[in-house]
């Protein structure tokens, strides 16, 4: 089985790394650049135009991978469903914004609203259809505890999923970050699903890290493509789906603590002004106040990175020993 999900890495890494070359002069062509926010790091200003839709390329090559060495082996299970469902739900959703930002050259995309019931629809979709694969108890990391919820754990699939989208969403603000980030959180899944003998679930798992460091190849500092409201928006759904499928949700928590410090960040500051009007960091998310602290960009990618990987290596080992 191991050797299954190291062939899905090596394929969705080579596709993603021999497709986007073929895209990028396309989105340039089309005009696909990002528009940044005037809002943001004023260093960020020079990255305007660069093509965005990253995520066009990677989440074909992760689908197509995962679903065909998962039929392939017979592991084409309810629960690779459930993962590209939410995988394409999502995906679809931020390709629907991206495209309103780049071709109508509206920065902010889609409403808040418009997104969140969007969202909403795709966690419901996923439940709803595939309702019989859950369990609706949800385990307490590290402890033998667990907590029944029954018909709440329909409420609960659609916060996590919801709520993660939107957080790895916060964090891509910079060159490579989600891309390493997620890497990172998809392989510790991708273990777990190899110890728990979760075929399916692990090739879907390391289709996605090769994907993800296919597609870093070329979105690492400085980078020649971004990956849009497509690509974070569909992993963080993913990850949501892959961490309730495998009756490990909470665990989410550590081993994507970057992505829950940057949504964090973003509440506080917001808090903070509604109530102090104060801030309490230069800029939210918080990778930003770290660039105007001072930082170089690479600095800041870097160490987050570092985080996301020491994070996922501690849930496994505590959830293991």
């Amino acid at each position: 089985m191991e050797g299954m999900s190291l062939l899905a890495a090596i394929i969705s890494f080579t596709g993603a790394v021999l497709l986007v070359p073929a895209l990028i002069p396309l989105l340039r062509r089309l005009k696909f650049g990002q528009s940044i926010r005037e809002a943001g790091p004023e260093s960020h200003q020079k990255k305007t135009g660069t093509p965005t839709m990253g995520g066009v390329v990677f989440l074909p090559v992760i689908i197509i991978t995962a679903v065909a060495l998962s039929y392939f082996y017979g592991e084409l299970t309810e629960k690779v469903i459930a993962l590209v469902i939410a995988l394409t739900g999502f995906g679809l959703i931020g390709f629907l914004d991206d495209y309103i930002k780049v071709a109508k050259k509206r920065n902010l995309g889609l409403t808040s609203l418009q997104k969140l019931l969007a969202q909403i629809a795709v966690a419901l979709v996923t439940f709803f259809v595939l309702r019989d694969v859950f369990d609706t108890a949800v385990s307490i990391p590290f402890t033998a505890f667990e907590v029944e919820l029954s018909w709440a754990y329909a409420l609960f699939i659609v916060f996590w999923m919801v709520g993660f989208s939107n957080a790895v969403n916060l964090t891509d603000g910079l060159d490579g970050l989600v891309a390493g980030t997620s890497s990172a959180a998809f392989a510790a899944f991708g273990f777990f699903a190899l110890l728990r003998q979760e075929e399916g679930i692990a090739i879907f798992a390391f289709a996605a890290v090769g994907g993800m460091l296919g597609f870093l190849v070329h979105n690492k500092f400085p980078a020649k493509l971004f990956m849009g409201d497509t690509g974070s928006l569909a992993l963080g759904g993913a990850l949501a789906m892959i961490s309730i499928l495998l009756e490990l949700e909470l665990l989410l928590l550590l081993i994507g603590i970057v992505f829950v410090i940057e949504t964090l960040s973003v509440i506080l500051q917001v808090a903070s002004f509604k109530l102090r009007k104060k801030r309490i960091f230069k800029m939210s998310p918080i990778h930003h106040h770290f660039e105007l602290i001072g930082w170089s960009e690479w600095k800041v990618v870097s160490i987050f990175w570092s985080a996301g990987l020491l994070a996922a290596v501690l849930a496994l080992w505590l959830e293991v020993i």
